[in-house]
């Protein structure tokens, strides 16, 4: 078992410890799954809308515009030929699904391993459960800076969503909250810290460890 100390929001120490399971944070990382993984959500984050039109959506006639032979040019049957101006692309994009399916076991497999890279690089602080009467960046601010972590990029995991917090921090470019069943792992490896509320240790170790 790994013990991390329990911080309030004022960066002060509650003198609690919370034992982390290491067959959750402590298990000998992966690469290849986390490399599958995070691919698999950037691919699924596409929207793959994207659409050029070809020669035969270009609006235009279809007459020959010039005679077959005999101009010393190269032969051309229609204005909507794509080297003209204004003609259709060639093999240019067009709607596509760019999602891409990994195993339940690899996924969970990815996210023990990112978490258990954060744990070693002695990353991961462990916030006591805390409420925020208003939605106030400000606040939300103070508790980073309290911790150390106003200038790095951070990821609040919850318990449970907790809508002052979220709009608290939703101003800031380089903080997130999430609850525990939304981490995932792309999430973790583009955070420089993790802040997990005491609370969401259980739901996260109940979700993994299976």
């Amino acid at each position: 078992m790994m013990e991390l100390k329990v911080f309030n929001i004022k960066g002060k120490e509650t003198g609690r410890k919370v034992k982390l399971n290491t067959a959750v944070f402590g298990i000998k990382p992966n690469d290849h799954a986390i490399y599958l993984d995070v691919k698999s959500h950037l691919a699924n984050r596409r929207q793959g809308t994207h659409k050029s039109k070809e020669r035969s959506e270009i609006k235009g006639s279809t007459r020959k515009i010039k005679k077959q032979k005999g101009t010393g040019t190269a032969r051309a049957g229609s204005i909507k030929n794509p080297i003209f101006r204004g003609g259709g692309r060639v093999f240019g994009p067009s709607p596509r699904d760019y999602s891409q399916k990994i195993n339940k076991k690899v996924k969970r497999l990815a996210r023990k391993s990112a978490l258990s890279i954060k744990a070693k690089q002695k990353s991961i602080v462990v916030l006591e459960d805390f409420k925020l009467d208003k939605p106030q960046t400000k606040d939300f601010i103070n508790i980073l800076e309290s911790l150390g972590l106003a200038e790095k990029k951070s990821l609040l995991v919850l318990a449970e969503l907790n809508k002052n917090v979220y709009l608290s921090s939703r101003n800031l470019k380089n903080s997130k909250v999430i609850i525990n069943s939304e981490l995932n792992t792309y999430g973790i490896s583009n955070a420089n810290n993790l802040i997990i509320s005491e609370a969401a240790i259980a739901g996260i170790e109940s979700l993994l460890n299976r």
